[in-house]
């Protein structure tokens, strides 16, 4: 594979990913869902180009969504985990223990969110309104919530990862490119 196709792969992504990033901003309500849309985008860079192109394009997406973006509590979000998830997914799914597997993921999930609150409290200066509920200040519901949603995210993960491989590689590309 040519390095000018894979400069120009990885390009693409890192521009549909930061739209979404920046998108976050007009949206009201894509604080959480385009961080991880954007985070989804590098399953192709980790499939086609290998996970240092992946790591190069989660960085360069962060420090550009840090710049661009408006919503800066979704580029926490999108650097503390959703951006480098789809890559580290592959290495933590190489274990072979499946219960390892998931302790590493849920643990590194819930150590991210509270990073990434934490974060958002404390240097972005969000107001408590922001995880409050019916009056009452809940941030540890919204994390046992984001837990929920969390065991969706990984197995959507999943089947877009065996999605592309199977239907979207082949109409990309006519002869699949082999790292």
């Amino acid at each position: 594979m040519k390095d000018s196709f894979r400069v120009a792969f990885c390009g693409l992504i890192c521009a549909l990913a930061l739209v979404l990033m920046i998108s976050t901003g007009i949206v009201p309500v894509a604080t959480y869902a385009f961080p991880c849309f954007a985070g989804i985008l590098l399953v192709a860079v980790v499939i086609e180009l290998g996970e240092k192109w992946a790591i190069a394009a989660y960085v360069s997406v962060s420090i550009l969504s840090l710049f661009l973006a408006g919503d800066k509590e979704s580029v926490a979000y999108f650097i503390a985990f959703f951006g480098f998830y789809p890559i580290a997914k592959s290495g933590i799914e190489k274990l072979k223990s499946r219960i390892l597997q998931y302790v590493i993921k849920y643990a590194l999930f819930t150590v991210c969110m509270i990073a990434a609150f934490s974060v958002c409290k404390f240097v972005l200066a969000i107001p408590d309104e922001e995880f409050t509920l019916l009056g009452f200040y809940i941030p540890w519901a919204f994390l046992a919530v984001a837990e929920l949603v969390f065991v969706v995210y990984d197995k959507c993960i999943t089947i877009l990862v065996v999605r592309y491989i199977t239907t979207i590689r082949n109409r990309i590309f006519k002869n699949p490119p082999s790292n």
